[in-house]
């Protein structure tokens, strides 16, 4: 089978062949139809992660959509599903190949008719975005929602199931016009750019005067701090990412006067179940064409060419 391989820490996947995985004890195989380079990917092929170097050679992909190879004791052959691995993050392979074996626990069968790309770009970015809404962030229809970052996957995500799950008002923070202007298409109600050399005093005056319920925040730094100046008393902000930058200056006399939660999210928080609901969930959204994110599908043997490139690639057969 065509795999790609990483072969040395922070150089991209070399496509090559390799022989088949074989399922072993308690494992299914299944034929990769699409499997996306997260964010998370290049981090544990860095080398650089909490989860140090990984065992070298080996298949990068944390997450893919296929359909299963054989029949299972529950599933025919064909039955198509998402799936999660621990490449790079512990020993074994990932789903950047034709063919990927996986435990049970981490498979999701998939509705028919679900466009294996699209849940393969949105995935895990996707969940985390209807978790830290709804879960983390408590979300109350007629709420006002910020969402930072709002170009990446997360925050595109974030911007619509927000209004899916009833907020009354959406706000996307951006850095490009490109992604303010998707945003506003995905139905955020009002936008706020970014700006190199923004600190937070200059960027919370630009969010203005909308008292905001709930924060979503991929990217801490200068941008939450302003952010946690726009919340109502009471209000809440959820983080589950660091683009910003690893700091976020937070005074006290901010989160004392207005009594405001700090809340920390990561989907290594989910079980099986949650994490199965939450993903069929999106993918509901999806089908109903209240869900889409921006992608590009790239063949498996351009892998290493990709590896890097802007925006969420997804590579198919």
């Amino acid at each position: 089978m065509r795999a790609a391989e990483i072969r040395a820490a922070g150089a991209p996947p070399v496509v090559t062949d390799r022989t088949a995985p074989e399922p072993g004890p308690g494992e299914v195989a299944v034929s990769v139809t699409a499997a996306p380079v997260s964010p998370l990917d290049l981090l544990c092929a860095s080398g650089t992660s909490y989860f140090g170097l990984p065992d070298l050679p080996y298949v990068p992909g944390v997450q893919g959509v296929g359909v299963l190879t054989r029949p299972t004791p529950t599933e025919p052959a064909g039955t198509p599903v998402w799936f999660a691995t621990t490449a790079g993050m512990r020993p074994g392979d990932g789903s950047m190949a034709e063919h990927a074996v996986v435990a049970p626990a981490d498979l999701v069968v998939l509705p028919a008719g679900a466009d294996h790309a699209l849940v393969a770009a949105l995935g895990l970015s996707a969940v985390a975005a209807w978790m830290c809404l709804t879960w983390k962030g408590t979300l109350v229809p007629g709420e006002t929602v910020l969402v930072l970052g709002a170009g990446g996957v997360v925050g595109q995500s974030a911007v619509q199931l927000a209004r899916v799950a009833g907020a009354g008002h959406v706000v996307a923070c951006a850095r490009s016009d490109a992604a303010l202007e998707r945003a506003r298409r995905l139905g955020a109600d009002s936008v706020v750019p970014l700006a190199d050399g923004d600190d937070v005093d200059s960027l919370a005056r630009r969010f203005g005067d909308v008292p905001v319920d709930l924060v979503i925040d991929p990217v801490s730094g200068i941008p939450a701090a302003a952010a946690l100046r726009t919340l109502r008393p009471g209000g809440r902000l959820v983080n589950l990412g660091s683009a910003a930058g690893e700091e976020c200056p937070v005074s006290s006399a901010v989160l004392r006067s207005r009594s405001l939660h700090i809340h920390g999210y990561t989907n290594n928080e989910l079980d099986a179940d949650r994490r199965r609901e939450a993903l069929l969930t999106v993918v509901g959204h999806a089908m109903a064409g209240d869900l889409t994110v921006d992608h590009e599908r790239v063949p498996l043997a351009e892998a290493g060419d990709a590896w890097t490139r802007p925006g969420r690639i997804v590579l198919v057969p």
